[in-house]
């Protein structure tokens, strides 16, 4: 059961992601996570990796896809994995498709959370913090019991960080958009993509995940 998991951020793609491999027994694969290993291990494509960070640039395309294939072809792989933060493009997409087909594998199934972008910007734009005492409140999710004071310290005033100001959440989400579109309907045409409404209890959202999966 190989499996790529979809989501922009804040519609809870982490929360299922955890689900599943703690369900099915499959190692998670993020981007992140393998580019850690292979430099931690310093393997050839590992240390070009770091070379190209180290300098603050992009990773190219053939050393990121390199990368996965070594990950894609370890030992834990064997029962499945779920693929998350890769592929970004379509390239990247198709490169996927070659490298399965070489390791014998193919992807049975790309689960999409979706949830609305106004949602989404109501959710990651919604943490505020006590400027005296630094404690960290959500607007929906954890507000301050008495509105306007600080639960901890009793302090009047609050801020946002400037990555939880909406301007900000409303440009990263609107680059997500634009980025995993293609890719969202590349495999849409391969009729592999499973959409499924993240705005509603964690566990509503994996029981749909787990229908689809076992199914």
């Amino acid at each position: 059961m190989n499996l790529i998991l979809m989501g922009l951020p804040g519609a809870g793609k982490g929360t299922q992601a955890e689900r599943i491999i703690d369900a099915y027994g499959i190692p998670q694969i993020s981007t992140g996570d393998m580019f850690r290993a292979a430099i931690k291990n310093e393997t050839t494509l590992g240390l070009q990796a770091k070379a190209f960070m180290d300098k603050g640039d992009l990773v190219p395309d053939e050393v990121t896809n390199g990368i996965v294939k070594e990950r894609l072809a370890e030992d834990d792989t064997k029962n499945g994995f779920l693929l998350d933060g890769f592929p970004r493009t379509i390239d990247q997409a198709k490169a996927l498709d070659q490298m399965l087909k070489d390791l014998n594998k193919k992807i049975d199934g790309v689960i999409e959370i979706h949830v609305a972008e106004d949602i989404l910007v109501e959710r990651l734009a919604g943490r505020y913090i006590c400027r005296n005492c630094g404690a960290t409140y959500h607007k929906i999710f954890n507000p301050t019991k008495v509105e306007d004071t600080c639960d901890r310290c009793g302090g009047h005033e609050f801020f946002q960080r400037e990555d939880d100001k909406p301007e900000t959440v409303k440009n990263r989400l609107a680059v997500n958009i634009e980025s995993s579109a293609p890719i969202l309907a590349y495999y849409q045409k391969l009729g592999l993509l499973q959409t499924i409404d993240g705005n509603r209890p964690i566990d509503d959202v994996f029981a749909d995940v787990k229908h689809i999966i076992d199914k």
